[in-house]
């Protein structure tokens, strides 16, 4: 059956397997190669000249990995994506592929503090330069913030650590009106939440570490495409330049990767340019183990959204919380954005404000028994941090402002133990951290 006639319970077990194409394997194979036989001068030559598919170098391209690039892309309704190392390589590739030669990226402070402070730091010293919108609530904000040499506009669905959530229709529409890509960083919201495409995305960025793979054990990114926007519009030249690397074989011809790749350029360029040179190559095995969590993902998705939602009930009525960031929280901006955007739920990563001084907070971490201290997100473990000392450190008061984290931010992120123990969990250890106050 075609992936379009499938749902995404189906989708998310079989899409992009084939067992008839892997000696009738159950499970998805583990090819654990570095390279693979060329079999014929003659094969070499059409594989090497684009003019037949198949697999050169794992850095490139291995069957494993393949199988879960062609899974997310069935499940975004894409049509290609490529896998890299990381969360942050797939941010990185993305958004230098677009801002290649020098431009300009227009971004919101609500991002993860890794992505936001290499594109304060770091990106400037490639040619690479952001702005960040004073209020990112507003799309006009977004509109004002446009220049000449922008390259994209870059998003969370879901923000970290917050959870707030834009007017992404609005968003999407500006970034076109300019001609512009909009790139949206779907890790909080994964596929099973936000159907990105649908509501204006042109590209997709995972860390697929995060709720994809689901059980803290695998590093991983994932970049996604929908083959809908214009390449050749003008921003971009570097996609319709004559690349010597697709040449035709026969007359030499040199192609751009539009007319290789029509369907899937922009993934495609990165593979050839940025993950074949620079190298974020993602591990067979690690393909593999993100593969079993995709199969679980909506089951999961759903039993921690439900979870969080116990929590943030909790929190709200807890006299030593002073506020709660979740979309279902009473009084939240965001609830209608969150209706329309996220009717699944608007997920299971959320903060709140502790409500004491800075040794009953390091003494409330420290008093936890079953959410685990330290630095990740959707995991079947529930985790807690405090953001502005570690997840989002490198940004400095004014960044950190700017972005909505106040001092006293915890994060947590639910998984899938028993919502009545984690609350029994918080409860001791907001016992604990205020007996002082208490005798």
């Amino acid at each position: 059956m075609a992936d379009h006639n499938l749902g995404f319970d189906t989708l998310k077990v079989r899409a992009g397997y084939d067992s008839r194409e892997h000696n009738y394997a159950v499970a998805v194979p583990i090819y654990q190669t570095a390279s693979y036989d060329l079999g014929s001068v003659g094969r070499a030559e059409k594989l090497f000249g684009m003019e037949e598919a198949g697999y050169l170098y794992t850095r490139i391209a291995n069957p494993t990995v393949a199988v879960l690039e062609q899974r997310l892309t069935a499940l975004d309704k894409g049509t290609g994506a490529v896998a890299v190392a990381s969360g942050m390589a797939a941010v990185t590739y993305a958004l230098l592929n677009l801002a290649e030669g020098g431009g300009r990226i227009v971004t919101t402070p609500r991002l993860y503090g890794g992505s936001f402070d290499a594109l304060k730091h770091l990106y400037p010293k490639f040619g690479v330069h952001v702005d960040f919108v004073e209020d990112s609530d507003d799309p006009e904000a977004f509109r004002r913030a446009v220049r000449p040499d922008t390259k994209a506009i870059l998003i969370e669905s879901i923000s970290n650590p917050n959870s707030t959530i834009l007017d992404i229709e609005a968003i999407a529409a500006v970034a076109h009106e300019n001609g512009l890509p909009l790139v949206i960083d779907n890790t909080f919201g994964t596929p099973y939440l936000f159907d990105s495409f649908a509501h204006g995305a042109d590209i997709i960025v995972y860390s697929a570490t995060k709720a994809i793979g689901g059980h803290g054990t695998t590093l991983g990114g994932v970049i996604v495409e929908n083959g809908k926007f214009d390449w050749a519009g003008g921003r971009f030249p570097h996609f319709a330049e004559p690349q010597y690397l697709l040449r035709e074989q026969e007359t030499g011809r040199e192609r751009s990767i539009l007319e290789v790749f029509p369907e899937a350029p922009f993934t495609a360029r990165v593979r050839l340019s940025y993950l074949a040179y620079f190298g974020a190559a993602l591990s067979p095995f690690d393909a593999f183990l993100l593969l079993q969590g995709t199969e679980t993902l909506s089951e999961r998705i759903s039993k921690q959204v439900a979870n969080a939602l116990r929590i943030v009930d909790y929190l709200q009525k807890n006299d030593r919380v002073s506020w709660v960031s979740h979309p279902a929280a009473d009084g939240n901006p965001y609830q209608a954005l969150a209706a329309r955007y996220f009717p699944k739920g608007a997920g299971s990563i959320f903060t709140f404000g502790f409500g004491g001084n800075e040794e009953q907070l390091r003494t409330f971490l420290n008093a936890v028994k079953l959410f685990s201290y330290h630095a990740n997100v959707g995991d079947a473990r529930s985790l807690i941090i405090n953001s502005p000392k570690t997840t989002h450190g490198e940004l400095n008061a004014e960044d950190q402002a700017a972005a909505g984290i106040t001092p006293d931010t915890i994060r947590l992120s639910i998984g899938l133990e028993d919502a009545d123990d984690l609350i029994r969990d918080l409860e001791q250890a907001f016992a604990a951290a205020f007996v002082e106050s208490l005798v």
